[in-house]
């Protein structure tokens, strides 16, 4: 049901289920890592009214939420580097902890997926700070982090044109719709700034 993409590495489908509404993806050599893209599969939607919520686990600080997925948002991606703030562990996600104790020079951590009612989600999603970002990585200040923003607004509207949601290198965008991506984003950016790109975290 989910693909996991770290950049430069293999896409990751070897998801590990720890129940019925939970299940992991292990990242190892976690150090390296700077951002990670999460997605739906295409081949089995959500049931209706329900999403999953992501999070990250660091070893040794606990599980922090990094956003969700739903059918009308069936990707994301994720900037791990310098954004983790230590949270209470999600309890079901707590294998883990048992991984600390055997880790090598370097450190598996761990991408988890809860999959909950939508409402749930959204009470979760509104109780994160406005920018998981620290305060000098503001986007207005930051061409990278504007970068980032901009190609994943664009990324998302274009898998929203791929039938089962999930982009590959194999599929082909017709330069029409990057057109009226970017004629939609132009006009969203004169009339308010870039404060929605906040908001499509």
């Amino acid at each position: 049901m989910f693909g996991c993409l770290v950049a430069g590495r293999l896409l990751q489908t070897n998801l590990q289920q720890v129940d019925e509404t939970h299940a992991l993806f292990e990242l190892p050599n976690a150090s390296t890592i700077n951002h990670v893209c999460v997605f739906l599969l295409g081949t089995v939607p959500f049931p209706d009214g329900y999403g999953a919520t992501v999070h990250f686990h660091w070893p040794g600080k606990g599980f922090q939420l990094l956003g969700m997925l739903s059918n009308e948002k069936p990707s994301a991606i994720f900037r791990l580097r310098g954004t983790f703030t230590s949270s209470t562990t999600y309890g079901a996600f707590n294998v883990g902890q048992q991984m600390e104790s055997s880790l090598p020079t370097d450190v598996t951590a761990i991408l988890g997926l809860s999959v909950e009612p939508l409402d749930q989600i959204q009470m979760q999603i509104a109780s994160l700070p406005s920018s998981i970002a620290k305060p000098n990585q503001d986007p207005s200040r930051d061409p990278t982090v504007l970068a980032e923003k901009i190609v994943k607004n664009l990324f998302n509207y274009l898998s929203g044109f791929t039938g089962g949601g999930a982009m590959s290198p194999e599929v082909a965008i017709p330069m029409g719709l990057v057109v009226k991506w970017y004629e939609g984003f132009m006009s969203k950016v004169r009339n308010s700034g870039i404060a929605f790109l906040e908001r499509e975290e």
